[in-house]
């Protein structure tokens, strides 16, 4: 069996028809909230706050939040061509913070939409206990900076 592989936007859209992808993620995101009930089971909501795991690998986190929430990730084609309009995630300066943008190909709009599209993926991952802040780049580009509260005091 192949390892699930996570749609981060900076590439192709991962192999398999919809409704199986639909699945595996969904199944891969039953999995995550399962490492966070049995690793945060000292926390108020263990739901809630992100595991080490995510912290450890916090872009393919991210990822599977915003895809499991039906938020679709942007694609390119085998020449680099970005075909499909969503979010599109990288590492951003700082250590365990991910860049989250709302990118299309030429002409898609993906500029004029990203402020609510970002305003949605921002409730997403919050509601997850991730922390997530709006940037603004070169040329008014909008983006968050998503990272993972400070572990607690009661955790350790």
């Amino acid at each position: 069996m192949a390892e699930f592989e996570v749609a981060t936007g900076a590439a192709g859209v991962p192999e398999g028809d919809h409704r199986g992808r639909r699945a595996a993620v969904q199944t891969a995101f039953e999995g995550l909230l399962q490492i966070r009930r049995l690793m945060n089971a000292d926390a108020a909501d263990p739901e809630g706050v992100p595991a080490e795991w995510e912290r450890r690998q916090p872009v393919r986190a991210v990822a599977l939040a915003l895809e499991a929430a039906g938020v679709p990730p942007s694609a390119t084609d085998a020449e680099g061509r970005r075909t499909a309009t969503g979010y599109r995630l990288g590492a951003a300066e700082g250590t365990g913070v991910v860049r989250v943008e709302w990118l299309g190909p030429p002409g898609s709009g993906a500029g004029y939409a990203a402020e609510d599209a970002l305003r949605n993926c921002a409730a997403v991952l919050r509601r997850l206990g991730w922390e997530a802040l709006e940037y603004r780049g070169a040329r008014r580009h909008r983006y968050l900076e998503v990272e993972p509260p400070p572990i607690g005091p009661s955790r350790s």
